[in-house]
């Protein structure tokens, strides 16, 4: 559980200092990891390939809840997710400028030769696993889009 090192440590300390949003932000990812590791499926450890993808999820379920707050005006229960996902997302490994990110996906492009939007698919499977987290998917999707429709 490499990303996950000193979380234990800093729960402590969000206790101790009274931090109710970092807290908040804090529990949630024990509850998402916990449950991933008691899944079915699971053998009671993570990777941290899968706890990069967890905590992704967590951040996306927060921006769209963010979303429909800002949506229906209220400002009041938008600001505390949109905190919370910058809270997770320091957890997430450094993300890819998109300029860094348009060179992976060229270079996969022209390795496995893809010549439409018919390879899209395959070619964000390959990109996904070549960043491997440190990229959005959706970005990713915009810019394999983009460059196979050219």
């Amino acid at each position: 559980m490499g990303i996950l090192e000193n979380f234990d440590s800093e729960l402590k300390n969000a206790i101790k200092t009274k931090d109710s949003l970092k807290l908040d932000s804090l529990r949630a990812i024990k509850s998402a990891v916990l449950l991933a590791q008691t899944a079915k499926n699971s053998n009671g450890s993570l990777e941290d390939v899968e706890i990069i993808k967890l905590l992704q999820r967590l951040v996306k379920q927060r921006k769209e809840s963010a979303q429909i707050y800002r949506d229906q005006d209220r400002d009041d229960l938008a600001e505390p997710e949109e905190l919370q996902a910058e809270i997770i997302s320091s957890y997430l490994p450094e993300q890819l400028s998109e300029s860094e990110l348009l060179k992976v996906v060229r270079e996969t492009i022209s390795e496995i030769d893809a010549k439409g939007i018919k390879d899209m698919g395959k070619t964000i499977g390959i990109v996904n696993k070549k960043v491997s987290g440190k990229a959005e998917g959706k970005l990713i999707a915009s810019l394999v889009k983009k460059e196979l429709s050219e």
